[in-house]
């Protein structure tokens, strides 16, 4: 990792395209190596014991290797117990789960021995997630789930089932989080997509978001892949900003920032072709997920993958705002995804913005099957 002029720690260069598939496919190579020189350590002041005329108490003092020192954001195994499977993904399986009396979610990541780079890029990678991690265990904010803490390599992780636990291989790794029970903000737009959303709730929950956004920016946090299946909503049906599975720490130079990450639909014209980048793709994707917070409804439903990264950048497709909408919401929606970068607002300037939208009025999308429907509202809706 290096440090930018502004003395913020930025990414290298190392492709970081996914934080999830570097920890399943390099590091766990790290851990079983460490855990092999130990080993080897413990044989051989046990044989020198043996040999040695040394008193007892100068053996004591010295054949064991020193502990390893457990950083700020591990978590003890021994407090965690992993229970129900949530969600299944590539490269692991997220679990309901409980942490030292706390209910938590669980994403553990099976390393495997895949892959085969040399020492020093196992232990650049592991440095690089150390760091990142260490970011994300500071961040504090209500609309940011809250990070409880990872392990690596463990041996005290147990799973939680009928007959009783369960150990767990030692090269699992997890990363465990508060648990929030409203699920993915998507599902909950999906159940809504007919009877709509009250224009209050869609105020609110742009808010939430907005905010959430905002603080990350304020930490130089880019999250990279802002959309409503990255959002969680807690039992209040309060919004958090999840999955940080391919954030990055704001480099100083955008230069430093490049390649097509994120998600299809939400990606800015800029990320889509390429170029440099900056904070400013999260505020892209933010116009995104409030269009379909307000509408309940996928952007591009008809189009391909080319065909929406060839519209978005060389046509500037974005999605319909229905007529129904009110001014205040969609002037929001359009300075987000400006196709200028510069053009487009900070996200704290976002947050001003959705503060000072009156909702005493209603305004809130109006089901096409109903006689005073929207007219603009398409027939054919859902993902």
């Amino acid at each position: 990792m290096k440090e930018g002029n502004d003395g913020f720690v930025r990414a290298d260069q190392i492709d970081l395209k996914s934080l999830d598939e570097q920890l399943e496919r390099h590091l766990n190579r790290v851990w079983t190596m460490e855990s092999n020189i130990k080993k080897q350590d413990q044989l051989s002041s046990s044989f020198g014991a043996a040999s040695a005329t040394v008193t007892p108490t100068v053996i004591a003092a010295t054949s064991a290797p020193p502990a390893r020192q457990r950083q700020e954001w591990e978590i003890d195994p021994a407090k965690l117990i992993i229970k129900t499977v949530l969600a299944r993904g590539t490269f692991g399986t997220v679990h309901r789960g409980v942490y030292d009396g706390l209910d938590v979610a669980v994403k553990l990541l099976d390393w495997g021995e895949e892959g085969h780079r040399t020492e020093a890029e196992i232990q650049s990678l592991r440095a690089a997630f150390t760091q990142e991690v260490a970011v994300w265990h500071k961040l504090d904010h209500p609309n940011v789930t809250k990070f409880i803490g990872a392990t690596m390599g463990s041996s005290g992780l147990k799973l939680q089932s009928e007959g009783g636990p369960i150990g767990m291989p030692s090269n699992i790794c997890c990363v465990v989080v508060e648990y929030l029970p409203g699920g993915a903000l998507k599902s909950y737009l999906i159940k809504n997509r007919r009877k709509k959303l009250a224009f209050k709730v869609v105020v609110q929950m742009a808010l939430d978001l907005a905010r959430g956004l905002s603080y990350l920016h304020s930490q130089k946090i880019v999250h990279r892949d802002v959309k409503t299946e990255n959002m969680l909503l807690d039992k209040t049906r309060t919004v958090k900003i999840a999955d940080f599975g391919v954030a990055r720490v704001e480099a100083s130079n955008p230069n430093d920032m490049t390649g097509e990450t994120g998600t299809l639909g939400y990606m800015a014209p800029e990320v889509l072709n390429g170029n440099p980048y900056n904070r400013k793709c999260d505020v892209y994707s933010f116009g995104i997920c409030l269009w379909e917070i307000y509408c309940c409804d996928m952007p591009y439903p008809d189009l391909s993958f080319s065909e929406v990264t060839s519209a978005v950048v060389r046509q500037n497709l974005r999605p319909d705002i229905p007529r129904c909408c009110p001014s205040s919401l969609a002037n929001v929606m359009k300075r987000c995804w400006d196709a200028n970068p510069d053009r487009r607002p900070e996200m704290d300037e976002v947050v001003t913005m959705i503060e000072a939208i009156d909702t005493s009025k209603g305004g809130g999308m109006i089901p096409g099957d109903q006689p005073q429907g929207c007219l603009c509202f398409r027939s054919h809706r859902g993902p």
